[in-house]
């Protein structure tokens, strides 16, 4: 395994997880600060997302290119629509093949967020010089890429989880699994776009693949051995969250109400804890049969964090 080669303080440091297939991870993993990937086979590169901004997408593909003596990047795959994993997009070189799931494509297509960041984050996020690029291939449940005799399948669970366009990046052979946002390894899980029941289905689907080595959407890259526990601690926080919305919907509590007069107990400590609001109010809307109101979840998440969440854009 290839040692981690830091670009700059807390900028982001890229590691060969096994020969060929690497990590980028950005600390702290909170708002806008992601995780990425690439696997560099016999006729190119397939990169695994890209980054919130201009400058820490560049950051990702400088030090791939370092790594990889130039190799052309061919394909890149996008594991769902968030805007820190794909408004790097455009920095892609014009011949590289962009992937992405049919519903997340629609989702990124109509992303608000793009041209116009809510003031609910501090700073504002400026994303640089970067235009929205959607897939230009998409997949509904399954593709397999071959890369000079190296396969990487790409899955989709087949229901919304995180978001409706979910896509894990899974290499068979070397026994590496890129989850995308399905794992915050030791951050709050965002559920906001998604589903907490699918998103509690996605954990037993994770398991399954029984990976070697796991790259999470966000936080430290997990051994296989180191996996289960943090399946169990989603699979905990999940069921918290539903149970608190159970009972706030019987009680006709809204979500910022119920957010106030809640303990987080073992969660208190992860980041990013105001996600709490956000999961309330998606899980709320779909046990209550009512459409989810973007606008009132930030503008709630922000009155209950005493002011806009902090980003190190």
């Amino acid at each position: 395994m290839g040692e981690a080669v830091p670009i700059g303080p807390r900028a982001g440091a890229l590691s060969e997880i096994v020969d060929g297939v690497y990590a980028w991870v950005q600390p702290d993993g909170t708002w806008w600060v992601n995780n990425a990937g690439a696997v560099a086979g016999e006729d190119g590169v397939l990169v695994v997302d890209t980054c919130a901004t201009e400058t820490r997408t560049r950051r990702f593909l400088d030090a791939l290119g370092t790594a990889t003596a130039g190799a052309p990047i061919r394909w890149a795959v996008n594991t769902h629509q968030h805007g820190d994993h794909t408004y790097g997009n455009s920095l892609l070189p014009d011949t590289t093949v962009l992937i992405g799931q049919t519903a997340m494509r629609e989702a990124l297509s109509a992303d608000p967020l793009f041209e116009n960041p809510p003031a609910v984050w501090d700073p504002v996020p400026d994303w640089g010089a970067v235009t929205r690029r959607l897939p230009s291939l998409t997949m509904d449940r399954e593709l397999t890429l071959h890369l000079g005799g190296r396969r990487v399948d790409l899955h989709h669970p087949g229901y919304t989880a995180h978001t409706p366009g979910d896509v894990v990046a899974w290499l068979p052979g070397e026994r590496v699994l890129f989850t995308g946002d399905l794992l915050f390894h030791g951050l709050t899980p965002l559920v906001l776009m998604g589903s907490l029941d699918g998103a509690l289905r996605s954990l037993e689907w994770v398991r399954s693949f029984a990976p070697d080595h796991v790259v999470p959407g966000h936080g430290p890259v997990l051994t296989g051995t180191e996996l289960d526990g943090v399946l169990a601690a989603h699979e905990r926080y999940y069921r918290f969250v539903l149970q608190i919305a159970g009972n706030a919907v019987r009680e006709g509590r809204t979500p910022l109400e119920c957010a106030r007069t809640t303990g987080l107990g073992e969660f208190a400590g992860w980041a990013d804890a105001e996600r709490i609001v956000m999961n309330l109010h998606r899980a709320m809307a779909d046990l209550s049969g009512e459409p989810l109101d973007l606008a009132r979840s930030l503008t709630d998440t922000v009155e209950w964090n005493g002011g806009p969440m902090p980003t190190t854009l």
